[in-house]
């Protein structure tokens, strides 16, 4: 892979674990140039993890990185900055500056990796919030914002500094039926419009493949299936059945591994003359 490859990520045996939880036994996949990519899975199944691992917060077991072109791992402290300069990241919490304005919010990026006048900072600034539709929010306090407002806000953060890649962490989570479709729409626009490369993982199905390119769905730590959303949708494996459809009967099952309840309630009996 070179940094003009067709891939902007590629992942290969990637191999990662909490302590004596594994993550990713394996996990391979790769995400085109220009394309928004759908990782989808239920709750607690690495995707926020898998993003860290991309950023390079986290080291892998084993297994390839490869960010445009360069294996993230290897990378030393300053090689490793540079390369987030290039990256654009909207937190599952949207992870806004709570002590700064809306305005200063979306100027920190471009502060921290660019030595601008602030005679360009600002619109820069400006023309963020109004590809999102907050322009005349620029003075208000993320205390002061609703929810979709926030996430509006962290969006334009993200893509501040025009990032190659732009990664978003659960960006539908918690928003009301409009908010959510506004989200959406905003990312396969501003992706399109900036040519930027868009990974969007979250367990919204619904939602997401509506305005994704490719979709990979990841299951006990690998890729259990991937494609279009028309492929994917279509798919007879009892897996994506079940999960990309919300049926209640399947392999995902409801309860966390434990024995029998029954076989629990006995061990647990005492006797009266105890």
């Amino acid at each position: 892979m070179t940094p003009d490859s067709e891939n902007v990520v590629e992942i290969s045996d990637l191999h990662f674990r909490y302590g004596a939880l594994p993550v990713f036994r394996g996990l391979s996949l790769a995400v085109p140039r220009g394309k928004v990519v759908a990782i989808l899975g239920s709750s607690g199944c690495g995707k926020s993890t898998l993003l860290k691992l991309i950023g390079g917060q986290l080291l892998p077991e084993r297994g390839r990185i490869l960010v445009h072109g360069e294996n993230v791992p290897e990378l030393g402290a300053d090689a490793l900055y540079a390369l987030r300069r290039g990256m654009g990241m909207m937190f599952q919490t949207s992870g806004l500056f709570s002590d700064l304005s809306v305005y200063e919010n979306i100027a920190f990026p471009i502060r921290e990796h660019y030595d601008l006048p602030e005679e360009l900072i600002r619109p820069l600034v400006l023309m963020k919030l109004q590809a999102v539709g907050l322009r005349n929010a620029h003075a208000m306090m993320p205390g002061d914002l609703s929810g979709g407002m926030t996430r509006r806000v962290a969006l334009a953060r993200a893509i501040a500094t025009d990032p190659r890649l732009v990664m978003y962490d659960e960006p539908f989570a918690g928003l009301d039926p409009i908010t959510l479709n506004v989200i959406a729409t905003l990312i396969r626009k501003l992706n399109d419009a900036l040519g930027t490369t868009s990974i969007v993982v979250t367990y919204d199905v619904s939602e997401s493949l509506k305005v994704v390119d490719y979709v990979y769905v990841i299951s006990d730590g690998a890729v259990v299936g991937e494609g279009s959303p028309q492929a994917v949708l279509a798919s007879d494996d009892p897996y994506l059945d079940q999960f990309l459809h919300a049926r209640p009967d399947g392999p995902v099952r409801f309860h966390f591994p434990a024995p029998p309840l029954a076989e629990a309630l006995a061990l647990q009996r005492v006797s009266p003359s105890e």
